[in-house]
């Protein structure tokens, strides 16, 4: 039997290391070292879209791996990932490590410096257990929806700026998920700000504060914490009082994400404007970024900002962030393909219109789920969602709203077009 394995290893030296025993083992076949945490898993990721035979059966996890930290590394993939045997290479092999690994899902720990021997042991028990679970799973039958459980997918909702409508968006495209008969829940992640309770007419004693500190997250613990509301959307809110936000370390918020994407077919995260450790972190662990932007120029060259600070951090690429266009009317200046040409991201087709007019009721009510379906707003998100892959079927409220106007959308070089070209070396 051949072993695939895939390292994840960023520093060169150690890489070449790796390389060189890896291609001495016996029946192995390892692939070319991933350099980061998000190559890991946007690589296993891809891999699983296509079949359960496709992805590696063991994967080699370096201790200085970055910019998430191994453990928490090892517990994504583990998460997300359940047919792939992970082993951790660190040069402290002790007892309380082995135990913390052995927690987060590893299968295995392997002492540095690299003992041949010892790799070898470690990576055929690694690869034996593997194909001991996909046998179980059924190989060939398998998708990528039974590697992540119950669904599992993580969108993130992120605004550019504030009043951009990045919590209006979020709490449509949950409504929206929900509606179509996908068990989703909605987090608020604005942890200092966060406004979906009172958007939606919500009050509740439990935050996402309440699990920062909880190792060992079960079931009846998240359900404590989490508010069902009569929408069909599981709630969880950010604190009330704004210092608790601080609780939720990025560490923190891949735990209660990984928890929720075991739990539920879609997680919708509002991350508001403001990027901490947390927010940070679920925009990193999402299958899905979206971006919420105005056609205006002060949200544009905020957009940009914020895809730059995300590069910089190695949070999200660029290319992979989805850009939504909101309050968007044919007469704008600025249009969404020349916002995806200035902030390098994938403009969505949909750009949603500027109506608030058919919005102030619901706003002001705090009812956002009270929204009359013939409003353009919620057409347009909908829409949204479904063309964002968020949706349970083709046949949802998405499939009725009106076609979108991308196809006929024009450039204007004149104007506020011009100062945001004269700003984009900036």
């Amino acid at each position: 039997m051949t072993t695939r394995i895939l390292p994840a290893v960023g520093d060169p030296d150690a890489a070449r290391i790796f390389s060189t025993l890896l291609s001495q083992l016996p029946s192995a076949e390892p692939s070319p070292p991933v350099p980061d945490s998000t190559a890991l898993l946007d690589t296993l990721a891809r891999l699983a879209v296509e079949s359960l035979d496709e992805l590696p059966e063991v994967v080699l996890v370096h201790e200085r791996i970055g910019p998430v930290p191994a453990l928490e590394l090892i517990r994504e993939v583990a998460l997300r990932f359940p047919a792939v045997g992970v082993v951790l290479v660190s040069s402290d092999a002790g007892p309380a490590l082995f135990s913390a690994a052995m927690d987060s899902g590893a299968r295995g720990l392997v002492g540095l410096p690299l003992s041949y021997d010892e790799l070898a042991a470690r990576v055929q028990a690694a690869a034996q257990w593997s194909v001991g679970v996909r046998r179980h799973l059924g190989r060939g039958a398998a998708d990528a929806d039974a590697l992540t459980g119950p669904g599992g997918r993580v969108v993130t909702v992120t605004g550019a700026k504030g009043g951009v409508g990045t919590t209006f968006t979020a709490v449509q495209f949950a409504l929206a998920a929900a509606a179509s008969g996908r068990r989703t829940a909605l987090v608020d992640m604005d942890l200092q700000a966060g406004d979906v309770g009172s958007y939606l007419d919500v009050q509740f004693r439990r935050s996402i504060a309440d699990l920062a500190g909880i190792q060992d997250i079960s079931a009846r613990v998240l359900q404590d914490a989490v508010y069902e509301d009569r929408t069909g959307l599981a709630l969880l809110l950010a604190p009330a009082d704004g210092e608790r936000g601080e609780e939720v370390d990025d560490r923190a918020a891949r735990h209660i994400l990984g928890a929720l994407r075991s739990r539920y077919e879609l997680v919708v995260v509002d991350c508001g404007t403001q990027v901490t450790g947390a927010n940070a972190a679920a925009v990193e662990m999402a299958d899905t970024a979206v971006l919420v932007t105005t056609p205006d120029v002060i949200a544009v060259r905020a957009a940009k900002r914020m895809v730059r600070l995300w590069e910089r951090l190695q949070v999200r690429k660029a290319e992979d962030t989805a850009m939504v266009v909101n309050r968007w009317s044919k007469h704008t200046e600025i249009q969404p393909a020349l916002i995806e040409k200035i902030t390098k991201t994938r403009a969505t087709r949909t750009p949603v219109p500027a109506a608030f007019k058919e919005l102030q009721a619901v706003v002001d009510a705090g009812r956002l789920q009270d929204l009359d379906n013939r409003s353009t707003v919620k057409q347009a998100l909908w829409t949204l969602a479904g063309e964002l892959g968020l949706l349970a079927a083709p046949d949802t409220p998405a499939a009725a709203a009106p076609a979108p106007p991308g196809g006929a959308l024009t450039l204007r070089a004149a104007g506020t077009v011009s100062r945001l070209r004269r700003g984009r070396e900036g």
